[in-house]
């Protein structure tokens, strides 16, 4: 056996010799440079520095209010769906104690404050615009011994449905969404430990969008196809916007209809697309958004335009024109994009958590949802694989509480 190396043993042992002068040479450096640096200022002065903005994570929603903030707020970048199913025998008064406890610590963590016996506290500090907003199914209403819209109920079948049951239904849903993922696991799981005893996981979807900053303020989303996401949406805070969105009468009154809609899409098909088939598919070009018949996102689309030989511009079957119809039905759509892991020899498994929100489901969703149904070019390459609809109540003054329009004594 070789004899052991001395200067190996040496080197383990603790710092060489070398070591040692070199660390002592560059304190040495460090400490002449902080002396130049002091010799260089006048008293008095300090050196200079561009100022600091503020962290993003420090931004705030407001919690209370008339109608529940994370509907019409600003796009975040993360966002989580969670459905509850109810524990048997739940009634009028464990639903009021839940949402009397799921309201306190949402405005809490909204405010980037922690909930109460919350154990990791740090982790609420940067809200980065943190929305919480509870919307209620079918069994929720029944429970509570309220009456529910004629609307709230499951979709219609679809034939282009495939739908899977661990994506559907539900009695509460929690939606949480913030511009930072650690804001949101925390929210997500200070809800689900003070609802537990009232409630268990159903489901659970996560979806992200760009990252803040990463693009304009105001500027259209995009989903994993590339295409624009969101162009017709009303804007908030117009009176288009209120008639589009929000109920009128008895507990939803200042609420809204929500549908989740799951739709896996198809990215190793999409591959196979030219591009010119991707903007037929669509009825708009990919990398403006504009119709194509027009060259700005926003222009309005020209359906009776025909090409030199006669076909329509836009394509009757696009997605564009069947969504769009006569233009009657309206929604205010809020969508996320999902990209998990891929099975098998396919390269993605990708799609949209598409979200909805309209008065009325039966009225305005449903009509849309029909035309899609019957044809859609797109359809090629999307199918929905969960669904749910929801009754979203009205925000809460400080002191009230979620749901309390439905459940006041």
């Amino acid at each position: 056996m070789a004899a052991p190396d001395s200067g190996a043993q040496g080197r383990r042992g603790g710092p060489s010799r070398r070591q040692f002068l070199l660390g002592g040479a560059v304190a040495g450096l460090g400490a002449t440079l902080a002396v130049g640096l002091d010799a260089a200022l006048r008293p008095g002065d300090e050196p200079a520095s561009a100022p600091a903005d503020p962290p993003h994570g420090e931004d705030t929603i407001p919690f209370h209010g008339a109608h529940q903030a994370g509907i019409a707020a600003g796009d975040q970048a993360h966002g989580v769906f969670v459905a509850l199913d109810l524990a048997g025998g739940a009634g009028r008064d464990d639903l009021r104690r839940l949402m009397r406890i799921l309201t306190d610590d949402a405005a809490r963590l909204t405010r980037g404050e922690a909930a109460l016996a919350d154990s990791e506290p740090e982790l609420a500090a940067s809200p980065a615009r943190l929305t919480v907003t509870f919307a209620f199914g079918p069994g929720f209403v029944a429970a509570a011994g309220g009456t529910a819209p004629a609307w709230l109920a499951p979709l219609p079948a679809f034939s282009v449905d495939r739908l899977r049951p661990e994506f559907t239904g539900g009695d509460l849903l929690i939606h949480v969404a913030s511009d930072d993922p650690i804001t949101l696991a925390h929210a997500a799981r200070m809800l689900l430990k003070d609802a537990r005893s009232f409630a268990s996981v159903r489901w659970t979807q996560r979806g992200f969008r760009r990252a803040h900053g990463s693009v304009p303020d105001g500027t259209t989303q995009r989903n994993l196809f590339g295409q624009v996401d969101g162009t017709v949406n009303p804007r908030p805070g117009t009176e288009d916007f209120d008639a589009v969105v929000w109920s009128t009468g008895g507990w939803m009154a200042g609420g809204t209809g929500m549908v989740v809609r799951r739709i896996a899409m198809n990215l190793d098909t999409w591959d196979e697309l030219d591009r010119p088939g991707r903007e037929s598919a669509v009825g708009r070009r990919l990398d403006t958004g504009a119709p194509l018949t027009g060259t700005d996102e926003f222009d309005e689309p020209d359906f009776a335009a025909t090409s030199a030989i006669g076909f329509p511009v836009i394509p009757t079957f696009s997605h564009m024109a069947r969504a769009r119809g006569d233009g009657s039905e309206r929604i205010f759509r809020k969508a996320y994009n999902y990209d998990e892991r891929p099975s098998g020899t396919d390269v993605s498994n990708a799609g949209l958590v598409f979200v909805s929100y309209q008065a009325d489901v039966a009225a305005q969703f449903v009509p849309i949802q029909r035309r899609l149904d019957e044809v859609d070019l797109l359809n090629e390459w999307t199918t929905p694989i969960g669904s749910a609809v929801f009754a979203v109540p009205p925000g809460c003054a400080e002191g009230g509480y979620i749901g309390e329009t439905l459940l006041g004594e």
